[in-house]
């Protein structure tokens, strides 16, 4: 009897385990996978002088990316009111690219709001740079163009 009753707590969490990963596979990003923007192709764009019409915005603690506009935390109110601010004076055509960076990806707590925030206003046009590790490992130690330090 004793043993039945373990196997059957056993079943219950093993049960519970399943589900939580279930709901946690079934979560959905607020970005399609066609809107991820690799490193390679953005840095390309500013080298080449084709960035001119797009809009890269930092929604991180840091704004390394040459031509981008820092914006802050995309998980702090202020800087959401803020990009929300520039969003609004910006064609829901153009191309916007947002990053981070702070992290890896799949943790980062900046780039949903500011991608739902996107996706709420209508741009149609919306891009997310993919930052797998973080903004050191994937764009300035692969020598991608930055902005040049003030003196």
């Amino acid at each position: 009897m004793y043993q039945i009753m373990i196997y059957r707590i056993f079943l219950a969490g093993l049960l519970a385990v399943l589900a939580f990963q279930v709901e946690a596979q079934q979560k959905q990003e607020p970005w399609k996978p066609g809107q991820l923007m690799a490193t390679k192709v953005l840095a390309d764009r500013i080298l080449a002088g084709k960035a001119e019409n797009m809009l890269i915005v930092s929604i991180g603690p840091d704004d390394p990316i040459e031509g981008s506009i820092d914006i802050g935390p995309g998980k702090d109110k202020e800087s959401i009111a803020a990009l929300k601010s520039l969003l609004g004076k910006t064609p829901k055509d153009k191309e916007v690219v947002i990053y981070c960076g702070c992290c890896p990806f799949d943790r980062c707590p900046n780039i949903r709001p500011a991608f739902k925030l996107m996706n709420d206003m209508g741009f149609k046009n919306a891009k997310l740079l993919d930052i797998p590790r973080n903004i050191k490992v994937d764009w300035i130690d692969k020598d991608y163009p930055v902005k040049e330090e003030e003196n």
